[in-house]
């Protein structure tokens, strides 16, 4: 399978790439994408860079797969696959191979890094992102779009709702509702839930403020 990245920026990417094709060889990194014009034609790491979001239809027709790597915000992360889905790209899942699949349920286009714990019924919906070290409880379910940070912990039965955002070393303790499109702070532990489009920070996680995001959803299917 050829892949497509969007995206040209993270190291880490390429080491990913490299577990992969060790325990599936028939993985391709075919190339990236990216919108900033200073890196078109260029090579990230030995791999080429085709060009901007433009280049997707074209390589669509030529029958790659597309990943979007994009985990600085969610809501960019939503409108720029949104976007790639709109012209014709199909995603699929870059998942590092040291994460125990069995007993989990999985949408498309995720971006998984190494060490994280998903443990058993865990249900990731599709172009979500969970980062280095992350645990992700039992029976939790996560949306769409939605980026988790390295060192996470997600108690079981939880339910994280679609562009959700997680800060690093964020504790959500058991059977919490985080609702939608709501940004939880790096080391925050929430005890309650969180209603949709909040921010909250602290111990416990208080809310600040309200998000500005309108989305109602986190899906990229058309």
């Amino acid at each position: 399978m050829k892949v497509v990245f969007v995206g040209a920026a993270n190291p880490e990417t390429i080491r990913m790439i490299d577990a992969i094709k060790k325990v599936s060889p028939d993985f391709v990194a075919h190339g990236f994408i990216d919108n900033d014009p200073g890196k078109h034609g260029h090579l990230f790491h030995g791999i080429p860079i085709f060009g901007g979001s433009d280049k997707v239809p074209e390589l669509a027709a030529a029958g790659v797969r597309f990943v979007n790597l994009i985990t600085g915000s969610t809501v960019t992360r939503y409108e720029v696959t949104l976007d790639i889905v709109k012209k014709g790209g199909i995603l699929t899942n870059f998942i590092h191979p040291s994460v125990d699949l069995m007993m989990t349920k999985w949408g498309t286009g995720n971006y998984i890094q190494e060490g994280v714990i998903t443990q058993a019924e865990v249900d990731v919906g599709d172009n979500s992102s969970i980062h280095i070290g992350s645990l992700i409880g039992h029976e939790t379910k996560i949306g769409n779009s939605v980026f988790i940070a390295h060192a996470v912990s997600i108690s079981g039965c939880c339910e994280i709702n679609d562009g959700c955002f997680i800060g690093t070393n964020a504790t959500i303790l058991p059977r919490i509702r985080i609702g939608k499109w709501s940004v939880i702070g790096a080391g925050a532990v929430v005890t309650k839930d969180v209603p949709d489009y909040s921010v909250v920070v602290g111990n416990p996680a208080r809310i600040i403020r309200s998000s500005n995001v309108s989305y109602k959803d986190g899906k990229v299917r058309v």
